[in-house]
């Protein structure tokens, strides 16, 4: 009988165990969790309605969605797409809704109702709680082939048990691999992704509540994202701030989370916000600037006080000048950040095994045969939106049916 161990019963380890069940009941497959329960991020993801996938609609290319890991998503699509998640989880009756966010959630609306899908489809394989895997030993070749021992500890000293295949499926590496040292494997070092950024002006911070749809960016990079901005009392946040965490995460590591973050309002080239600017003037030469909003009137007259316009200036006195200012107010609003904040459930880290390491169509390690890879452990994360989960159900499933042939 052969013996599988997967470490970490997070979303792509108990899919990756749930698919070993239904292929090949008679296996035996073991999931090593350090925690107190299985899937406990995936059972509060999305707000606890559980974000399955995306529908991948208006992403031009697969670098939009994952900054990191692309190459290796094009190929893991192709096996397992977002439909193949759909049919399985409806199969294992979980019917899904679309929003028109793009974004495909469980129709009863329930994280949970994916969690008891997955445990109810692993049934019959041994989950073992709260035992963290300290080290992956062996790549001993046996009469069947290589053999590995999982060291775990047991009352403070380390006990080993032999299995024919390891997934490693931990999730992000926000603490480093440290059961993966002996393995001589290519890491990539860990960074969050995914957050918000503290902005220190209360001017700003005091429109909280405020979304608006606009394009942001680091000065000094080319790093860009868009989509809805979300004012909070801490900084910025929504869609376009995590995005855009999510594209410069390494380099908003890098310089400390400091910098300064760029703001387009209107989401348009300036050319489009100066022709909308000279025909608002045209049309209304009497009409007060604080009364002729262009975005909703908190917001509006607080870039008025940004460009150094008095809200009681008229259109016919903006003149030039005041025009130049309020178009580069409105295209190039800048903040300082002073470092990042949590974004709740969804945050991630970038970095992890380097893609280097494996097979990049089984997933299987070159070094060392029967020791496979899935899930956010590797170098690959991606924008909010379903798209990690749609990674990790991409990447678990290689894995399982690559073992599975091999069986």
């Amino acid at each position: 009988m052969s013996r599988i161990a997967i470490i970490g019963a997070g979303a792509a380890g108990c899919f990756c165990a749930a698919l070993l069940r239904q292929w090949h009941p008679e296996a035996e497959v073991t999931l090593f969790e350090a925690g107190p329960r299985p899937m406990a991020k995936l059972a509060i993801t999305g707000g606890g309605r559980c974000n399955l996938t995306n529908d991948f609609q208006g992403i031009r290319s697969l670098a939009e969605a994952y900054p990191r890991g692309e190459r290796l998503m094009k190929r893991a699509l192709k096996v397992f797409s977002q439909d193949d998640v759909l049919r399985w989880f409806r199969d294992a009756g979980v019917p899904c809704v679309l929003q028109s966010d793009h974004c495909w959630f469980p129709k009863s609306q329930d994280a949970m109702d994916v969690v008891r899908a997955l445990e109810r489809e692993m049934a019959g394989a041994t989950l073992r709680l709260r035992t963290p895997a300290l080290a992956i030993q062996g790549d001993t070749l046996g009469p069947d082939g290589p053999r590995y021992d999982i060291v775990t500890p047991s009352e403070a000293r380390g006990s080993h048990a032999t299995f024919d295949f390891v997934v490693v499926t931990t999730g992000g590496a926000s603490k480093g691999l440290p059961f993966l040292e002996g393995l001589g494997l290519e890491t990539v070092p860990p960074v969050p992704s995914l957050f918000t950024f503290t902005i220190p002006d209360p001017a700003l911070r005091s429109l909280t509540g405020l979304v608006v749809d606009a394009m942001v960016g680091l000065q000094g990079t080319a790093f860009k994202a868009e989509g809805p901005l979300l004012i909070t009392d801490w900084g910025l946040s929504g869609p376009a701030a995590l995005k855009l965490s999510s594209y410069a995460a390494r380099h908003l590591a890098e310089s400390g989370y400091k910098g300064s973050i760029c703001i387009n309002w209107l989401h348009a080239p300036e050319n489009e916000v100066r022709e909308r600017l000279q025909q608002t003037a045209r049309e209304n030469p009497q009409k007060l600037l604080s009364t002729t909003h262009l975005l909703q009137t908190r917001l509006w007259e607080h870039l008025l006080r940004r460009a150094g316009l008095r809200p009681d200036l008229r259109w016919a006195e903006l003149g030039s000048k005041g025009l130049n200012k309020l178009m580069a107010t409105l295209t190039a609003d800048s903040y300082p950040i002073a470092g990042k904040s949590r974004f709740r459930e969804e945050f991630v880290t970038a970095g992890g095994v380097a893609l280097s390491n494996l097979n990049l169509n089984t997933l299987e390690c070159r070094q060392h045969p029967g020791l496979y890879f899935a899930g956010e452990v590797l170098d690959i994360d991606a924008i909010t939106g379903g798209f990690n989960l749609q990674a990790a159900w991409s990447t678990g499933y290689i894995c399982a049916h690559s073992i599975a042939q091999r069986l």
